[in-house]
């Protein structure tokens, strides 16, 4: 540990990275290995299913990896564009009207890159409120100004809150790789790194979790796998593998596992809501692969994170007092 400590943060990265691809080829391998064999019908579309999920998370990997090689500004603009991508998605699947087109204008070409730009510059205090204060009130003023005032207020809540997970909670993941810790400069990709491998365990876990513990669903109309045990083992599972990847990071064991913790939890939390979300626009998953709307699941996977990626930002600035 000592002596991997001593390591550059770039020789730590690119270990982090060889140790990532190492895993994803042999579940690779070992799921071809599986597919040879003969199985039943469902069995071979729980395979296929699994090779989908497999190939895309190999191209978030190299996403990840070509984002850490152009640097922070490379990881600002693969946000930016994820986050385009994710409110499209969003908005293909809600209902909108004609009178919308201003707001939703404001939010694609006006909003979305302001912000961005603002988390560029490390303008983290307003990055902070541009969207929550100034957006909040703007969008309702430009559907006014088209003057249509049918199911005004759900339409605007409809698009305030797209804007809100797609574009300001999204924004937060590229902004941890700005944070400059004293005597820890340049570790910001860690922080990212660290984050979405927490979140991921723990939704992860929580699924399996659901299956083998005994349901007690929470909302059964909304989810019925989640519980408040599978919740829990989740939150478990994301803290100890941010303890046993503190050295990746700032932060001691136990600050790891108790940021670990949270982000697990507003991860799955956000998963949850989301859940919630689909089941208002009827639909099981984002990606309405039966239709040409364009909507291709990318809203997904990358929800946890969309509720993480602020908690855990605002979370680490408040405790360790960091200055932009």
């Amino acid at each position: 540990m000592s002596e991997l400590k001593s390591w550059t943060a770039d020789q730590q990265v690119a270990l982090l990275f060889v140790i990532l691809f190492g895993l994803l080829l042999l579940i690779t391998g070992a799921g071809g290995l599986l597919a040879l064999r003969d199985r039943g019908a469902l069995q071979r579309e729980q395979v296929e299913r699994f090779k989908r999920e497999l190939r895309a998370v190999w191209v978030s990997a190299v996403v990840f990896w070509g984002a850490w090689v152009a640097g922070p500004v490379g990881a600002t603009l693969l946000f930016g564009v994820i986050s385009f991508l994710a409110l499209r998605e969003y908005v293909t699947l809600v209902k909108t009207r004609r009178g919308d087109h201003r707001s939703l204008l404001l939010a694609f070409f006006a909003v979305l890159p302001i912000q961005y730009v603002l988390v560029a510059h490390r303008n983290f205090d307003l990055f902070s409120v541009f969207i929550p204060v100034y957006v909040f009130l703007a969008i309702p003023v430009a559907s006014a100004l088209a003057g249509d005032p049918e199911r005004f207020l759900e339409r605007n809540a409809k698009i305030q809150w797209g804007i809100m997970v797609c574009v300001y909670g999204l924004s937060h993941a590229p902004a941890l790789v700005l944070l400059d810790f004293p005597q820890h400069q340049g570790r910001g990709a860690f922080l990212l790194f660290f984050l979405v491998m927490v979140t991921a365990c723990a939704q992860i876990v929580q699924l399996a979790a659901s299956r083998r513990l005994r349901r007690r669903p929470v909302a059964r109309h909304i989810d019925r796998s989640f519980s408040l045990r599978a919740w829990g083992a989740g939150i478990a599972a994301g803290a100890l593998l941010g303890a046993a990847l503190y050295w990746t990071t700032p932060f001691k064991a136990g600050q790891a596992l108790a940021m670990a913790a949270i982000a697990a939890a507003a991860g799955t939390l956000g998963e949850f809501v989301m859940s919630a979300l689909k089941r208002d626009a009827g639909v099981r998953f984002w990606g309405n692969t039966s239709s040409v709307t364009g909507a291709v699941g990318l809203l997904d996977r990358v929800a946890p994170l969309c509720f993480a990626a602020p908690v855990f930002f605002h979370s680490v600035r408040w405790y360790f007092q960091l200055k932009p």
